[in-house]
């Protein structure tokens, strides 16, 4: 047994002895798993990919004269301004004002939240427009400048729901394409896509929330963050395999962190033609080596860990809870399966390399001493289900299709 104290004051003398999620997986089988787990003191797990419950708070700092901001837009994409005067939430999944949408099928969705978000972190300038009814102590009423996120009392990025735990594959059982926050399917099983960084994936390597918690101190896209809460949607309860690890949507991670430290190259804004705009996000969350047990679950191979194949021409939209089957990320990585005695294209919505970079660049800054661990204030929710949303009348009755 190891400590998180024990564990810090190894990474404080440059003598913690760290591995990637992907180097763990040789390292215990070459050294057995109780030898291992003597000498490893963390893995480094990561992803990185689209996340569409992103966003972040920002500050701007009062003019002259004041102003209590009610609408606003940066950008031309409209800002929550339903806080403080001068608080201000961007979400990533935001249209730019006057942007088509889906009204001339399939929409381009070129601009939106994630890229302002993106162009922020980049140090880029964007341009503030804002309106007020006016107050006695807040009397000006329109607003228009330009500024960069140095500009900014605060930029903070906080996200809702992040690097869900499993998710599924999704293809196209139709004769007609079909657009999706998974990207384009084709009709007739032609393609199928996914969106996970599998073994390196942080609660895939973790999948009993044994050290990955609320506290847990992560690297998000750069900046040193931490999980503020479990994520929205958070499902524990998931069907799981004999490995602990589930076979399905399950765990999430509520994230946030300081912007001005992120590095750009780790957040990108996403167009998703048909569907909408969304961000890129690299997450990257160190596992401490308490017990050759955690050390185990470390080792997770993406043969181990499977995903559900989901019709997203009918049963996805429909809820109907079909899964056509399930494919190992081991034979997703191969870039072509067989469902059904069809040959189908496999291609992925994440980014390995990146994840594996990201996965390096932690294991970096913890052997420098930058990055210490923290130990969870609170641990995830173990055993929570999540509902659907029910269409009833005022008189609680359900209301039918």
């Amino acid at each position: 047994m190891k400590t998180y104290e024990q564990i810090n004051a190894k990474i404080e003398t440059g003598k913690a002895v760290v591995c990637t999620a992907d180097e763990i997986i040789d390292y215990v089988e070459r050294k057995g798993l109780a030898a291992a787990a003597e000498e490893v003191d963390v893995v480094t797990t990561a992803t990185f990919g689209p996340m569409c419950s992103s966003g972040c708070f920002l500050n701007f700092g009062h003019s002259a004269p004041k102003m209590r901001i009610t609408e606003a837009w940066i950008d031309d994409v409209p800002v929550y301004c339903g806080i403080a005067a001068v608080d201000v939430f961007l979400g990533a999944t935001q249209l730019r004002q006057g942007d088509p949408a889906n009204l001339y099928y399939p929409g381009e969705f070129r601009y939106g939240g994630g890229h302002v978000i993106e162009k922020l972190v980049a140090g880029e300038k964007v341009q503030l427009f804002g309106l007020s009814y006016g107050t006695d102590d807040y009397p000006r009423k329109e607003i228009r400048t330009w500024f960069t996120i140095r500009d900014l009392n605060q930029a903070v990025m906080v996200n809702p729901r992040n690097c869900y735990q499993n998710y599924n594959v999704a293809i196209n059982c139709s004769d007609r394409p079909v657009y999706t926050y998974l990207g384009l399917l084709k009709p007739n099983m032609q393609n199928l896509t996914y969106c996970s960084a599998g073994q390196l994936s942080p609660l895939l390597n973790d999948p009993l929330y044994e050290t990955i918690g609320i506290g847990t101190k992560v690297w998000l896209a750069g900046a040193q963050g931490h999980v503020y809460a479990e994520g929205t949607q958070h499902s524990p309860t998931s069907e799981r395999g004999a490995n602990d690890v589930p076979t399905e949507g399950a765990g999430t991670l509520a994230l946030t962190g300081n912007m001005e430290d992120m590095k750009p190259e780790f957040v990108r804004g996403v167009s998703l033609i048909g569907y909408g705009v969304s961000l890129a996000v690299g997450v990257g969350i160190p596992i401490p080596i308490l017990t050759p047990e955690i050390l185990k679950r470390t080792t997770v191979r993406d043969r181990d860990i499977l995903a559900p194949v989901i019709d997203y021409s009918h049963d996805y939209p429909q809820k109907t809870g079909k899964v056509i089957c399930q494919l190992s990320y081991a034979e997703l990585k191969t870039g072509e399966v067989t469902i059904k005695g069809k040959t189908v294209k496999a291609g992925s919505m994440s980014s390995y390399s990146k994840a594996l970079e990201i996965a390096h660049l932690l294991k970096d800054e913890i052997k420098r001493g930058d990055f210490l661990l923290s130990q969870p204030l609170q641990s995830l929710p173990r055993k929570q289900g999540m509902m659907g949303l029910k269409i009833v009348d005022q008189n609680n009755r359900e209301v039918r299709r």
